[in-house]
Formats: C-alpha cells, sequence, structure tokens
C-alpha cells in the first residue's frame, strides 16, 4: 500500500523569480542612467556603469528578499505535497 499524503506545502517557484530580479534590475538600472549622455567605447570599461548595474542588482535584490519574507503570495507558487509517516519511517 503506497503512502498517503499528509497536506501540501506551497513556496515561491524559484526558477519564475529569475526573470522578476532580471527585469527589476534593467528597471532600476534605465531609471538611474536615464539622464546619462550616450556613448560607447567597446576599448575601455566603464567603471560609472559597472558601479551603477552592481547597485541597481543589489537594490532590486533587497527589495525581492523583503517581498519574499513579507508578501510571498505576490510571486508564482509552487505546490509541493508532504507525506503521513507510516511504521517505516518512525524511530524504534
Amino acid at each position: 500500500m503506497g503512502r498517503e499524503i499528509g497536506g501540501y506545502r506551497d513556496y515561491p517557484d524559484w526558477p519564475k523569480l529569475g526573470p522578476s530580479l532580471l527585469i527589476a534590475s534593467c528597471l532600476i538600472l534605465a531609471i538611474r542612467t536615464a539622464k546619462w549622455a550616450a556613448s560607447h567605447d567597446s576599448k575601455f570599461s566603464n567603471s560609472d556603469l559597472d558601479k551603477e548595474i552592481d547597485y541597481a542588482v543589489s537594490l532590486a535584490d533587497s527589495v525581492l528578499s523583503k517581498l519574499l519574507v513579507h508578501k510571498n503570495s505576490l510571486f508564482p507558487q509552487k505546490r509541493e505535497f508532504w507525506h503521513q509517516p507510516d511504521d517505516d519511517d518512525i524511530p524504534k
């Protein structure tokens, strides 16, 4: 006889949160750099842009973490079932 399902546990679907972090980071970066003059030099790295990218990712990660703790129902959920313990699972 199979094990019986004891219930379900809902938790955020982690693979679907990656695009959310990417989009949020890009929006923050776009807003913060909107008034910058357009320039491109492939020979040199732009340290100011690198700092802004790091800051945007850090800020988006902080916001996403807070929302996951306090409002995790805002994000796609995954349902996982758990089994009732049977005689084999109980130590003797």
